[in-house]
């Protein structure tokens, strides 16, 4: 802890010199991209795309998970979305899933949650599990499981109004992509081909 304390006591001086360079947000945000992935510690989006302050907008759930669009039970993260693509305008939205990501190997598995209720009805009220059903065999890395698994988050986010809306009218643009922790490799998917590959 006295690390990240020393840390931000030096940021103002550490970025932009005594921070100038941040003296424009104070008239607002206009990032370009959203970016939605998990909470995993190990993804952080804007050292894989070398992003800086005011250039992502991003959101984090358990497993990258978008909830289903429900007007009647808002939840932040319907918030998130509609606040970046109604408000901030933003042109992209990469959903990243990740390899050896937890929650999406506790579905694939079939794992008994039950000493964790709050993770077991976050995965069992928003996280599609048909689409993992028929993998029998995975590597710990669960590479299958979560690059099906973001395909179904990013269709769970095309539900959402205001993001059928934007891209029905080509001011938005998804893309699902896969980061591997251990290689540092990212992939994205082709729809034309619905594989995933090299960026």
């Amino acid at each position: 802890m006295r690390r990240l304390i020393d840390h931000a006591r030096t940021f103002p001086s550490r970025c932009g010199g005594a921070g100038r360079e941040l003296k424009e947000f104070e008239a607002g945000q206009r990032p370009s991209t959203m970016f939605i992935t998990c909470s995993d510690s190990r993804v952080v989006p804007t050292l894989l795309t070398d992003s800086g302050p005011g250039e992502l907008f991003e959101m984090r759930t358990a497993g990258n998970i978008v909830p289903p669009y429900d007007p009647d039970a808002p939840t932040s993260e319907m918030a998130t979305i509609e606040y970046a693509v109604s408000v901030l305008e933003v042109s992209d939205i990469i959903l990243c899933g990740h390899s050896h990501c937890g929650a999406v190997g506790a579905l694939a598995r079939g794992e008994d949650l039950r000493a964790l209720p709050a993770v077991r009805g976050w995965l069992g009220r928003c996280a599609p599990t048909g689409a993992l059903q028929d993998l029998d065999e995975f590597g710990p890395d669960c590479e299958q499981p979560v690059q099906r698994h973001v395909v179904a988050q990013l269709d769970a986010l095309r539900d959402h109004p205001c993001v059928s809306r934007a891209v029905g009218e080509g001011r938005l643009g998804l893309h699902a992509w896969y980061y591997e922790v251990h290689t540092g490799a990212v992939q994205a998917h082709r729809p034309t081909t619905g594989t995933f590959s090299s960026l």
